[in-house]
């Protein structure tokens, strides 16, 4: 072999050589998504098929009874209740929040109106998204109390005779859960909705204008359509966030979920069994959300992105 062929090959083999590199940088996704991710999850698996509790100081088990957990789920548990609790009060969240944000974003968005101090408003409605969740349930929990500032304001007014229970109402402790879950959320989906709407070519709305569309019809001929992926993800992180809701209603209710398990969340009675230290139930309404959760998500995925006729 010539020297130059030798140099040659040299190179080659000290530029395969770099390949190495990119999956040593991968090495701690890896690691860490197979230590808190992949391992707990392929370990509630497998504790669902047991039955694993305290009885006092008394361990009982584990003992594998195959798939008795989740029967014992299905028939003597209320799951079926817990599982409309939380749907009920995500709906009632989700909706004002997705109108709000569309509204919001289009706003912002629109050269034509001219907002301003636009920075100003936009950190304004993101700030209530980092507040603690547990302040914020304490925050509504004495501001609706039975003798909080807003009774005794509705009272001045006249609108009220007698303070409103709210924390004793069905609806009323579900429309603070869903208002407390709104007003965390609403500027978060906002900003996703306005990085949507700024990727979206500005000579389709130009173009628009220009055959005379209105801008409601702009709104929903082209805003709509081409935001999809974003409200795609939008509705699939929502609905996760939704079953997984806990720390609001477990503080605002005394993890009671008061009046009458009206508002005890499906994760809440997941917490239930986790407290009894009865991992094998623990293990197989887990295994159970998991399933709701991936189906629904997948029912969501097919039906924005199917295409039409």
């Amino acid at each position: 072999m010539t020297a130059s062929g030798m140099k040659h090959t040299r190179r080659r083999k000290k530029g395969v050589s770099y390949v190495k590199w990119g999956y040593i940088f991968l090495i701690p996704f890896f690691l860490i998504y197979t230590i808190f991710s992949l391992a707990p999850l392929l370990s509630t698996f497998y504790n669902s098929f047991f039955e694993n509790f305290m009885s006092g100081l008394k361990q009982i088990g584990p003992t594998f009874v195959g798939f008795e957990n989740y029967v014992k789920i299905f028939t003597e548990g209320d799951l079926l209740k817990y599982a409309e609790n939380t749907l009920i009060i995500w709906i009632m969240g989700f909706v004002p929040q997705i109108i709000v944000s569309l509204l919001l974003a289009s706003w912002f968005t629109d050269i034509r109106l001219r907002l301003k101090a636009q920075g100003f408003f936009k950190t304004i409605i993101y700030m209530p998204n980092l507040i603690m969740a547990s302040a914020f349930a304490m925050l509504f929990f004495a501001l609706f109390s039975d003798y909080g500032p807003v009774n005794s304001i509705l009272q001045s007014m006249g609108l009220l005779d007698s303070p409103f229970r709210f924390l004793s109402s069905v609806w009323g402790t579900r429309g603070l859960i869903a208002l407390m879950n709104f007003l965390m959320w609403f500027g978060n989906t906002t900003i996703l909705l306005m990085a949507g709407i700024m990727g979206i070519d500005t000579t389709l709305y130009e173009a628009a204008e220009v055959d005379g569309a209105k801008p409601s019809q702009t709104f929903w001929k082209i805003t709509i359509p081409l935001l999809k992926p974003i409200l795609l993800y939008v509705m699939i992180t929502s609905m996760i966030g939704g079953i997984q809701m806990f720390d609001v209603p477990q503080i605002l209710t005394n993890a009671k979920g008061t009046p009458n398990r009206t508002t005890m969340t499906l994760i809440m009675y997941l917490n239930k069994h986790l407290y009894s230290k009865n991992y094998g139930m623990a293990g197989a309404l887990s295994v159970i959300l998991f399933i709701i959760t991936a189906i629904l998500s997948l029912v969501v995925f097919f039906s924005l992105t199917k295409k039409d006729d």
